[in-house]
This record gives C-alpha cells, sequence and structure tokens, in this order.
C-alpha cells in the first residue's frame, strides 16, 4: 500500500471549518471542506493521531478506490478488483455502509449488498470459507459513498462514531453529542480561558457533558484514549507499533495533565435524579478531581468564591417542547441573565440555544453569534462578556401589589436582585394595562368569592392573549397571530407580555402557564397535551372545582359559563338535572349544590367523566348524580326519562372514533335540541349555549317552542369586553 492516504472526516453539519482547523494541527494536509465532511492526505501516524484526538469529528475514513459506474454491475466489478486479502482474513467479519443513490442504485441497502458480495467473492477460498456479516462489531467496516456517478470506496478507521467516548454511559432526555460539546466550548474560547487558568461552570450541566469535555480539553486528554476497540484493530493494514507509540505518548500527555493542580470545573443541575448519573459520567472519564457537579437551580450558582478568579460560564438551556413551556423557558433565560450580572462580572459566558430570541431577554448583549446544528434543529451560539457595558438597561417598576383575592396568602415575586425584571416600552405598558384591569376585576371577584376569572382578553390587538387568574396561578392562551404578522414581532411581544405578566399580577412567574390557540378541529382542545396529571382546587359559588392547568388545552373549567352555572344553582331546587356534553361536570355540581333531586351527566369521554365523578365527590354529592358515558345524539334517541332542567353546551364540531357520524352544532343542532326538548317534563327549561362564532339558531325553532336568548344575562364583568365568547338560549316547551 502507499505511504499516503487520501483520509475523509465526517462531521455535524456546521462543525466543518473547526474540524478543518483541528485536522489541520494534528497534521492532515491538503485540506478541504464538504457538508459534513472534510478531506485531505495524510500517512497513516496521521490517520492514527486523527482517530486519537479529534474532538470535534465523527468518523475517519481512509479511502482505497474512486471509480466511476453506470449501474450496479459497475459498482460490484470495482469493489471486486481491490486487493481484499490485504485487508481482511477469509474467515473474518465485516459491514458495510453504503450512502447515496443513482446509477442504477435506488436504495442504500441495495447498494451494501452489492458491496459486500463483491468483497466476499473476492475473499471465497478454495475450501469455501468466506467473510461474514456483523453489523455490530466486525473486523473490518467498509464504506461507500456514491456522489454523481463516482464511487468512493473507504475503510472506516474509527468503528464506533468518535463522539462516543465511552464515560457517558447515562445521559438525559435530550443531550449534546460529546463532539459538538467540544465544538461549542472551542468556539466559546475554552482552551484560552483554560491555558489561563480560568474557571467553568455550566449552570444547567444535565449528566455533565459539557464539563468533561472541558476538563478533557484542559488536562490535555486525549478524547478516545480510553477506547478500546477501533475500526482498524483486526485490520490486516494495521501497524501495531505505530499505533502503540501514538497511545503511549497520548497517555504521557494524560498523566502529565492530570499532574498539575485541576481547574475549578463546577456543574449545577436543578433535576435531583440527574446528580449521580452526572457524577457516574465524570468518574468513568476519570476526572473526579477535576469536576464536581451540585444540585441547585439557576439562580444559585455560584461562581468560585475567589473574586479575582475569572472563566466561562457555558450552558445549553432547554428548547421547550411541551404545552406551556415558553413561559418556563423566558423566566429561565431571565433568571440566567441576572444570575450573570450579579456574580459573574467580568467572566465570559455562551449560551447554546434553540430559541435566540430568548437569549435577548437575558438582559445582556451577545458581542458574538455563532450558528451550529444539534441534529436536525438550527441553534445558535450566544458568546457574551459579562461586563456593565454589555447590559441591557431599562425601566425598573414596582408593580401595584394589590391583588383580589386571599392577599394576605399571596407572596410577591422577588427576583435575585430583589427587584422586578427589567421591562420593555410595549411590555411596560402591557403591565399598566394588567394592573388596571386586576384593580377593577379583583374588587368584583373578592365580594362574590370567585377566585378564577379572566383579567385579560387581547384588550390591546398586539398582544393577543387570553389571561385567566385561578387563585395563585395564572393561565395565559396566546391566540395564533395571522400570516400578516411577522412571526418574529409575535415571538418578541409574547415574551414581552410573559415577562410582565408576573409583575403586574404579583404572581411567581413559576406559576404562569402558557398554551397556544388555534383553530380546533374535532375534539383536539379536550386530548391531552402534557401528562404532570396537577390538578388545583377552586372556588365558585360555594362549590369546589378541579382544574388541570398543564396537560389540556382546556382546564376542566370554562370561566365564561359562570352565570349560567349559578342561574342552574339557583333554579335547581328539587328538580331533575340532564347536563349533556357534560365535559367535567361542572354544571351538575352546582346543580346539586342547589338541591337538585337527582343530576344525570352525559359524555362520551372516559378522561372527563372520572374527572367528573372527582368534583362530585370533592363536593360531596356522589349519591344521586349519575355519570353516563355515551355519543349524546344516540342516548337522547335511547333515552325515556324526564327532567326538569337540561343544559346543553355542545362541541362546534366531534368527529370522536367512539360515536357513530360526525356532529357539526350548526347543521345538528335542531335535531338535538327537538330529541332534548323531547325528554322535558311539563314546565321544564332547556338552556342551550355554544361558542361558535358563526352559529345561527335555526328561526323554525321559535315556531314550536318558547325561545329566549338570554346571552347578555350570562356574561360576567370579565368577559363583557367580548360579547361573542358564547352565545346562550332558554327553550320551553309551548
Amino acid at each position: 500500500m502507499s505511504d499516503r492516504f487520501e483520509l475523509y472526516l465526517t462531521c455535524p453539519k456546521g462543525l466543518e471549518g473547526l474540524l478543518a482547523e483541528e485536522a489541520r494541527g494534528l497534521g492532515l494536509e491538503d485540506v478541504r471542506e464538504h457538508t459534513s465532511a472534510i478531506r485531505g492526505t495524510a500517512d497513516m501516524e496521521t490517520a492514527y493521531r486523527l482517530c486519537l484526538w479529534s474532538r470535534l469529528g465523527n468518523r475517519v475514513l481512509l479511502v482505497l478506490k474512486r471509480f466511476n459506474m453506470k449501474n450496479a454491475d459497475d459498482l460490484y466489478d470495482g469493489v471486486n478488483e481491490v486487493e481484499w486479502q490485504d485487508h481482511l482474513d477469509a474467515i473474518g467479519t465485516l459491514a458495510v455502509e453504503f450512502s447515496g443513490h443513482g446509477s442504477g442504485i435506488d436504495n442504500t441497502h441495495f447498494g451494501a449488498l452489492k458491496v459486500k458480495d463483491a468483497i466476499v467473492d473476492k475473499l471465497r477460498n478454495a475450501a469455501g470459507e468466506r467473510p461474514s456479516v456483523d453489523k455490530l462489531n466486525p473486523d473490518l467496516r467498509v464504506h461507500l459513498r456514491l456522489d454523481r456517478g463516482e464511487a468512493i470506496l473507504s475503510l472506516d478507521l474509527s468503528g464506533h462514531s468518535l463522539h462516543q467516548r465511552g464515560y457517558r454511559l447515562q445521559q438525559g432526555a435530550a443531550p449534546l453529542k460529546e463532539n459538538l460539546a467540544a465544538a461549542i466550548l472551542i468556539r466559546a474560547g475554552w482552551p484560552r480561558i483554560a491555558a489561563e487558568g480560568g474557571a467553568l461552570a455550566d449552570p444547567m450541566c444535565g449528566v455533565g457533558t459539557f464539563l468533561v469535555e472541558a476538563a478533557m480539553i484542559a488536562a490535555d486528554i486525549a478524547p478516545n484514549l480510553r477506547r478500546e476497540r477501533w475500526g482498524f484493530s483486526a485490520w490486516l493494514g494495521h501497524v501495531p507499533a505505530l499505533w502503540r507509540k501514538l497511545h503511549d505518548e497520548a497517555l504521557a500527555r494524560a498523566e502529565a495533565g492530570l499532574a498539575r493542580p485541576p481547574l475549578w470545573i463546577r456543574g449545577y443541575e436543578a433535576d435531583p435524579r440527574l446528580i449521580q448519573p452526572g457524577r457516574n459520567n465524570v468518574e468513568r472519564a476519570g476526572l473526579s478531581d477535576w469536576v464536581k457537579i451540585y444540585q441547585g437551580e439557576v439562580g444559585s450558582f455560584e461562581p468560585r468564591p475567589d473574586q479575582n478568579q475569572k472563566g466561562l460560564v457555558i450552558c445549553n438551556p432547554p428548547y421547550g417542547e411541551r404545552l406551556g413551556d415558553e413561559a418556563s423557558l423566558l423566566y429561565l433565560y431571565q433568571n440566567l441573565g441576572e444570575r450573570l450580572r450579579q456574580a459573574c462580572l467580568n467572566w465570559e459566558a455562551a449560551v447554546f440555544t434553540g430559541a435566540p430570541d430568548l437569549g435577548k431577554r437575558m438582559g445582556i448583549r451577545s458581542h458574538k453569534q455563532y450558528a451550529f446544528w444539534n441534529g436536525a434543529l438550527p441553534c445558535k451560539l450566544l458568546l457574551i462578556k459579562v461586563q456593565p457595558d454589555q447590559f441591557v438597561t431599562g425601566e425598573r417598576r414596582q408593580p401595584d401589589r394589590e391583588r383580589s383575592n386571599d392577599d394576605e396568602n399571596t407572596q410577591p415575586v422577588v427576583s435575585q436582585a430583589n427587584e422586578p425584571a427589567r421591562l420593555s416600552e410595549g411590555g411596560q405598558m402591557f403591565a399598566n394595562r394588567l394592573q388596571k384591569n386586576l384593580k377593577q376585576l379583583g374588587k368584583w371577584a373578592k365580594r362574590e368569592n370567585i377566585t378564577c376569572y379572566r383579567v385579560y382578553d387581547a384588550d390591546m390587538p398586539e398582544y393577543a392573549l387570553a389571561i385567566d387568574l385561578y387563585h395563585d396561578w395564572v393561565h395565559v392562551q396566546e391566540y395564533a397571530a395571522p400570516r400578516s404578522i411577522d412571526p418574529e414581532k409575535a415571538s418578541a411581544r409574547l415574551f414581552d407580555a410573559l415577562a410582565a405578566i408576573p409583575q403586574a399580577l404579583g404572581i411567581d412567574q413559576s406559576r404562569v402557564v402558557i398554551k397556544r390557540r388555534e383553530r380546533q378541529s374535532g375534539t383536539r382542545q379536550y386530548e391531552r397535551q402534557n401528562s404532570q396529571g396537577q390538578f388545583t382546587e377552586v372556588q365558585e359559588g360555594g362549590v369546589k372545582l378541579l382544574v388541570n392547568l398543564t396537560d389540556y388545552l382546556d382546564t376542566g373549567l370554562f370561566l365564561d359559563h359562570r352565570p349560567m352555572r349559578m342561574r342552574i344553582q339557583r333554579e335547581a331546587a328539587g328538580k331533575r338535572f340532564l347536563n349533556l356534553f357534560c365535559y367535567t361536570a361542572t354544571a351538575s355540581v352546582h346543580a346539586a349544590k342547589g338541591g337538585a333531586r337527582s343530576t344525570t351527566s352525559v359524555d362520551l369521554s372516559k378522561t372527563y367523566l372520572d374527572w367528573a365523578r372527582r368534583n362530585l365527590s370533592l363536593n360531596g354529592f356522589s349519591d344521586k348524580n349519575r355519570l353516563e358515558q355515551g355519543d349524546v345524539m344516540a342516548w337522547l334517541q335511547s333515552c325515556r326519562e324526564e327532567y326538569d332542567m337540561i343544559f346543553i353546551d355542545p362541541p362546534t364540531f366531534s368527529n370522536s372514533k367512539r360515536m357513530e357520524g360526525v356532529f357539526d352544532v350548526q347543521r345538528d343542532h335542531v335535531e338535538l335540541l327537538d330529541l332534548a326538548v323531547a325528554r322535558l317534563a311539563p314546565g321544564g327549561v332547556l338552556y342551550f349555549s355554544n361558542n361558535f362564532r358563526k352559529f345561527q339558531l335555526d328561526e323554525h325553532l321559535s315556531e314550536r317552542y318558547a325561545v329566549e336568548e338570554i346571552t347578555a344575562q350570562t356574561l360576567d364583568p370579565d368577559f363583557v369586553r367580548n360579547t361573542k365568547i358564547h352565545r346562550a338560549w332558554k327553550i320551553q316547551a309551548r
């Protein structure tokens, strides 16, 4: 074989430039960059060095041959011509990886099969012995890349991907790959900071990937020093003496590095479940003297007590994938920025984020930004110098502390600096409106003994939110912005609002939940979108009700129907009450509270009937209150009982798998009301309501029944600004 080889090094997208710089430093020549890869020429010593020392690469591929191909036969012939006896024993094992398509190759599996056949046929001996396939730990891993009719045939010297260092056997939910973490550290200037004796802190360290990679850089430890099996271990072209020389040199450098006084490298993690896995990873890496991990929130992490010590704060905050994450992420970034300003003056900071807009909420300018990819997710690395001239100043304002209910039990929100976060001009205007609404509505709510009500409903068009108070929680629904609105502006306004809400309402930021409300189809608004299972007890008209603010788009309590529920409570004494499309049966609880002789609640969802059962039980109304699971239309058709009061609040549209056909309130309301009125006892009353804004009650119904629209009577002060929230009618048989 030749003394020099063409090498391909693959890497995550976006790291090509950094990898090229690293590879040149390790001896690779004639370096060229490609998408997610670089190539160059080198001798075998450099190839081994790249395997051992590359912190950024995924694989080191040694090119055996390039050839043009027009079809699958050309592929077979080109591979078969290689002297495979120089690379693999006839009884050895191999694995083939194939990428690309064209030239008669329609899928990678077929291409890999052709390559395998060509190698096996070449090595089959007179005794019939031939290599076998081992996809996990083969003696030889062959890679063929097809690029515009050219086949590039290579041996994979690395074996398993180089990012798999071997220390991270335990990991969190969304860990960074080790080579991406190393790239971020390099971009953040950690090699320079470490050489100067600087410190490193990660306030959201997860299982410690940044910490271990940083310590290996500082201690001059080859990232793959501990790897026992390589792609070249059983390769017949392997030169063991040369490898041992390089490996021994790397061992000596690691021993010398670890013998130096360790740098101060600390991680903090809020989730107690990740502390021990993180410490285990550090121990497996042999860096327990260098790296320490503690449990702690972002707002509590401390840099080194020595005030003269400087260093780097680095972190990868969570990206937010669940319903309601926007609020918690905003406050997380705000807390991070506050902590940097307070405790890390003159340090440097590097924040790797999939939500750059949130990075702007830290209150510190970034002096550089780098684009990265975390898998398929575009991300930004924000580099920050924690110096006063980089702080983003703004008006600071103490909120009006008046609360509507239980003032003595409501603790003020205190940031780490005992002052509210800075608000933009728009955010301050929004906060002023919230405080005005709270002052007006709070007196009414306290007088009526209401602990949950709407305090804001898109009063300012640019802040298209509905904000509800549930005792000491805030439930925020963001209305989907029209397509004509710039998404970046909409996002900025949302974060302005989220920053203002805790201050204006006097609610701890951890008790703000946000959801996005879009046009719903079918039963989507009732579908579970999270799984925290946390219920909160609220009060209304002398009854206790359970709400869930996190798991569904709706909370289990439609606040706009409060006046209707109170009317039902006032009129229910001695009556048989029927609640159709009952949801969580809050109207049935009110009827029972008002002295109803019995209540029957019908809904298709077992989940909501279980919730209804809990609401009834919470108030001691388990007896004489029946829950029925079924399609309302079918149930009415088979029902033969009479009721003195019926309440119907149907969905706009429903297509559950458990019901026959599709329910459409506009199309089907006449049949629904006819079936329901047929179940009314003499003198009985039916209350019908729905929130479909384009709904038109069929005019012919008034010819058969006494119909009275009562919408205006069913709007409390917190909904008078939105008179189209629902429409309601009182219907009686003539």
